[in-house]
């Protein structure tokens, strides 16, 4: 286990959200802010949900605060400022990684909260793709159910095409 098959694999997140996110940016915003009766509720409120994780994680790691929470619902079509927001976690995610030493990968920088203080910087890093893969299929499916052609998010594929 070391930095660079980390980066790899973010790579790999970071070029799976793009392929959600233009999914998301042809649909309405009616379809955008749809209640869902599964996981976060609608398509909007998954992303904002993955952002906010994503985001408070890698602050966490950071010893850092989080930065302000989108809101949930709005009123007006924020996709916007959602892929601004979008964009910043993950320049941030990438500086982290960019710094990112081997040794460090087996330390435990969080000491709040509490219940976080014993993980492992590896095991957040590996929590943090495992979750949006979780979200991903839960957007694909949501994408999907509303007509729009979706295709696999398997690491493998991604893999295939991008030789470490």
């Amino acid at each position: 286990m070391n930095v660079q098959a980390f980066r790899h694999f973010y790579d790999y997140h970071f070029a799976e959200n793009r392929k959600v996110w233009e999914h998301v940016a042809a649909l309405t915003f009616e379809q955008f802010t749809q209640s869902l009766d599964y996981s976060r509720g609608s398509i909007r409120d998954q992303i904002v949900h993955l952002l906010d994780v994503e985001d408070v994680w890698f602050n966490e790691l950071r010893g850092a605060e989080p930065s302000e929470p989108l809101p949930e619902t709005v009123e007006a079509d924020d996709r916007d400022v959602i892929r601004t927001h979008w964009d910043k976690v993950e320049a941030n995610i990438r500086s982290y990684l960019a710094n990112l030493e081997d040794d460090f990968l087996f330390t435990k920088p969080i000491t709040e909260p509490a219940e976080d203080k014993d993980l492992i910087v590896w095991q957040v890093l590996l929590h943090v793709v495992n979750h949006a893969t979780d979200h991903r299929a839960q957007l694909l499916r949501a994408l999907h159910d509303l007509g729009v052609e979706t295709k696999s998010q398997d690491y493998i594929f991604y893999a295939y095409e991008n030789r470490m």
